[in-house]
């Protein structure tokens, strides 16, 4: 039988051949369903019309499916209308965005709204996601649009600015200043992201902050938490992470319901602050319903006594006010005991347990489950589980902690299904969910092979999730020894198909030398702060080719981006073979001979027959038959690309593969 490459390999290829021009990234997102917001607005504003979304129209499709469908009654009166037609004079955004700005309406997607309410605290983030340059005024042609990471590839999603209405009033999210619609079509351009708002309908807040920001989620049980959770929290804020919290209900039909005190269980609030009163060493939490009123009655709520013992001028910087607008304060100890659960979004996944910050390496892996192919299902599956995609984490250096007494390397595994919430027009729902880590003890051929059956059956995990679970996203911190590891993520039940993206984040806590720093420096005043990429290198291209550095001009040929972590892994590389290359140049001569080069190849680690070495020879060295530095690096670059190239189809391991012709024609690196 011919070996096919996984659904994974497959997909990555395509997603490489799409991508090399730089699309899906912040700078140059991808433009959902083809739309071109800034040609779309150029043309209606030229033509003096508004624009009309014919891919979500103005209609019950793009309410819903169910609840929100044909048969219901509750969309019979329901009418699509712009800002415009609701107000005399609307604006887009009014005084500046904030998280007051965000009322929930008659849809159950508080967890948007208190992830929305989180992001108006942080400016820069906001705007990521909300485009400023938009108005109901000028160049007004009735589109908007608005920026979401969505699996790895940031997207722009284009609309008009039709909004569903009952006599008058606003259906779903609105601002408390009636003028204000930046949160209300905000909104809009998430339901059309997942298809309707009735795909809205209930969540985990932690699912649109990612959305906003492509971080990465931390859950904590209250009843779990660590000892530092304030200090956690309060370092998470101070580095633009996002927050929100909840208190379960045990009882489905008790959601949403209020307490004794104000707070209602089964509902999503944000954490807007953490601080410290001075005076008194109290330490307070400032949260926010996203309702825009029901708030806590305990303790330091708005109108309690202990407000009474502050200065005035303690109690404007706490922003403290006596409003219904769903904002409130109490203290960290009622916070612990009434809510049961806090999720927190980083934007990078930064350890928060401690007071230095870490440097990781994050990476996106696409995959899918295949029934009867990759589709294994959990551990309780022996025969099954071994088919499942599997992936590869090399952990190098344990972390420099000199107060930590645990040794090992920290990193952060993060398991998200995909497009469950926009297929549950057609009945989809999230799958149970897990992962679970092995180390591999012994070197494999070329590190790529697939574990066979036989290797789970004899090997336990070394650490896996708490448990599988039906959210979106399932997330956990490790910490293991350096070596070595696979991991196996996969549904709880076999034959279940669907998609998925692995994110595996070790860290690496080393100081940065003065190499280092100097080498960052050379990268950010190339790429900025995300990534380079290949015009980036023709503006730099007489920088960079000062001294050594011209050579990562050709690690670039037939590639579309490299960050930071891809950029230093190559430089060390061409390091290693510039001093293999010295060490047959003894008298510097530039060059090395056609027979040193056989030498120099195989102590670089690669094995090749006298056939490769003599086609290297015609390609490379020139009439005296010699190869210079150049060339040398750019047939290591080749040999490299094109070994990897063959590893990620040899899975087996077995050093044969069988390529059809549009696989051979599709796969990077392969000479054709």
């Amino acid at each position: 039988m011919p070996y096919r490459p996984s659904g994974f390999f497959c997909d990555r290829l395509i997603r490489e051949r799409e991508r090399r021009d730089g699309e899906g990234t912040l700078n140059k997102p991808l433009r959902f369903n083809g739309q071109d917001f800034v040609a779309l607005r150029q043309e209606y504003v030229q033509r003096g019309t508004l624009f009309d979304d014919d891919s979500f129209p103005a209609s019950i499709e793009s309410l819903g499916f169910r609840e929100l469908g044909h048969k219901s009654n509750k969309v019979k009166n329901i009418v699509w209308k712009r800002p415009k037609e609701i107000s005399e004079k609307p604006q887009f955004i009014v005084g500046g965005a904030s998280r007051t700005d965000i009322c929930q309406g008659d849809l159950g997607d508080c967890w948007l709204l208190a992830a929305i309410a989180c992001l108006t605290l942080n400016e820069k983030l906001l705007y990521r996601v909300v485009p400023p340059d938009q108005s109901l005024t000028q160049d007004y042609a009735g589109i908007f649009h608005f920026q979401f990471w969505r699996y790895g590839d940031w997207v722009d999603v284009v609309i008009d600015d039709r909004i569903p209405t009952l006599n008058n009033q606003l259906v779903f999210t609105k601002s408390a200043e009636r003028n204000e619609f930046w949160s209300a079509l905000l909104e809009k351009a998430y339901a059309k992201l997942h298809g309707s708002y009735e795909a809205l309908k209930g969540g985990n807040t932690t699912e649109a902050m990612e959305d906003f920001t492509g971080g990465v989620t931390e859950f904590y049980e209250m009843k779990e938490a660590p000892k530092d959770l304030y200090k956690i929290m309060k370092k998470a804020l101070e580095r633009g992470s996002l927050m929100g919290c909840s208190i379960d209900s045990l009882v489905p039909a008790r959601f949403e319901t209020r307490t004794a005190t104000g707070l209602v269980k089964g509902h999503a609030y944000s954490v807007t602050a953490v601080e410290e009163h001075k005076e008194t060493k109290v330490r307070l939490v400032r949260l926010r319903n996203p309702w825009g009123q029901v708030e806590w009655n305990g303790p330091w709520s708005d109108n309690s006594k202990e407000w009474a013992a502050l200065a005035m001028a303690e109690k404007e910087k706490l922003q403290h006010k006596s409003a219904e607008d769903g904002e409130f304060w109490m203290s960290f100890e009622d916070f612990k005991k009434n809510y049961t659960k806090i999720e927190i979004c980083n934007l990078t996944p930064d350890a928060l347990e401690d007071d230095k910050i870490h440097k990781w390496t994050v990476s996106v892996n696409e995959g899918r489950w295949v029934r009867g192919c990759s589709a294994g299902g959990c551990r309780n599956y022996p025969e099954t589980f071994w088919t499942n995609p599997q992936y590869r984490l090399r952990l190098l250096e344990e972390d420099d902690d000199p107060e930590d007494s645990e040794v090992g390397c920290t990193f952060v595994v993060a398991l998200m299904q995909k497009n469950r919430r926009k297929e549950r027009r057609t009945g989809a729902n999230l799958f149970t969910i897990g992962f679970a880590i092995y180390e591999v003890r012994k070197p494999m051929h070329g590190n790529k092979q697939h574990m066979p059956k036989d290797f789970f059956l004899v090997n336990s995990s070394r650490a896996r999730c708490k448990s599988y679970i039906n959210l979106r996203e399932v997330t956990q911190r490790f910490r293991l020894s350096p070596g070595e590891y696979v991991i196996v993520p996969s549904t709880y039940e076999p034959h279940q198909e669907g998609e998925f993206i692995l994110r595996p984040m070790p860290s690496s806590a080393e100081e940065e030398n003065e190499e280092d720093q100097q080498f960052r420096i050379i990268f950010q005043e190339i790429a900025g702060d995300v990534s380079i990429d290949n015009q980036r290198w023709q503006k730099y291209s007489q920088y960079v080719l000062k001294g050594e550095f011209r050579v990562l001009k050709l690690l670039m040929d037939g590639t579309s981006r490299l960050n930071f972590q891809e950029f230093r892994h190559l430089w060390n590389k061409i390091k290693q073979w510039q001093e293999i290359f010295q060490h047959y140049n003894p008298n510097q001569s530039g060059s090395i001979n056609s027979y040193e080069m056989r030498n120099a190849v195989n102590d670089a680690g690669f094995r090749l027959n006298n056939q490769l070495y003599d086609i290297i020879t015609m390609r490379y060295a020139n009439e005296s038959m010699n190869i210079d530095f150049d060339s040398f690096i750019s047939c290591l670059v080749r040999l490299e690309a094109m070994f990897r190239a063959f590893q990620a189809f040899d899975q087996d391991g077995d050093g044969t593969i069988r390529l059809s012709v549009l696989e051979v024609i599709t796969t990077p690196d392969i000479p054709v």
